[in-house]
């Protein structure tokens, strides 16, 4: 039994008060993705609570923390703290809370870039981190209302959306994010293709 009141306490430890809040309010959002598309809620509602752990950490302790864990990021996330917190998150989380589940820890290692052929765990917690209640900003109402309708689509706004503010603010882009966009737009092709097959058998089947 997972001691949820315990972890959030801890949290507490590690990250401030907004990003705690910002964290229960992905871990509920979470759970409710969670429960739509039929994905175990405690795994959810746990990755979620916990998926900004080394958020607040100094570039230094990420670093530090990185070297202990035998992680070596590579040169674009050197270059932005911002995406190493989740990685890192990965490792700290599985060290601070006991985590073992492998699934749990991808989608906390994944939720900021996002990875090729994501798995439901992985996009539920990308698009909560995306969507909670708190969430403000251009398109999130059209992200969140896909949430509950096509996950892929809605994680593929939150990938577009994602790296068109990276490039406007002129930073790097992350190849994962890329590489995340393009899977889930060939496969979601694919799987238009293989809709559109069928259909057209059924109806030669019709005509013979």
């Amino acid at each position: 039994m997972v001691d949820f009141n315990g972890i959030v306490v801890e949290l507490g430890k590690w990250i401030d008060e907004r990003r705690l809040h910002h964290s229960i309010g992905v871990s509920r959002c979470a759970v409710d993705l969670a429960k739509h598309y039929g994905v175990d809620e405690d795994k959810a509602k746990l990755a979620g609570l916990v998926h900004d752990c080394a958020k607040c950490l100094s570039l230094e302790k990420t670093l530090e923390l990185g070297r202990n864990y035998g992680f070596e990021a590579d040169e674009i996330s050197l270059r932005n703290k911002a995406l190493l917190h989740a990685p890192i998150g990965a490792y700290l989380a599985r060290d601070l809370f006991e985590i073992k589940d492998p699934e749990i820890l991808e989608a906390i290692a994944c939720h900021t870039t996002g990875k090729e052929d994501m798995d439901l765990l992985d996009k539920i917690i990308f698009v909560a981190d995306y969507t909670e209640e708190d969430r403000n900003y251009p398109g999130v109402e059209e992200i969140r209302r896909l949430a509950f309708i096509d996950l892929n689509e809605s994680v593929i706004r939150a990938l577009e959306l994602s790296i068109k503010n990276v490039l406007e603010r002129g930073k790097l882009l992350h190849p994962m994010t890329i590489e995340a966009r393009n899977f889930l737009i060939m496969e979601t092709r694919e799987e238009e293709m293989k809709h559109s097959v069928k259909s057209l058998k059924k109806q030669g089947g019709r005509h013979a």
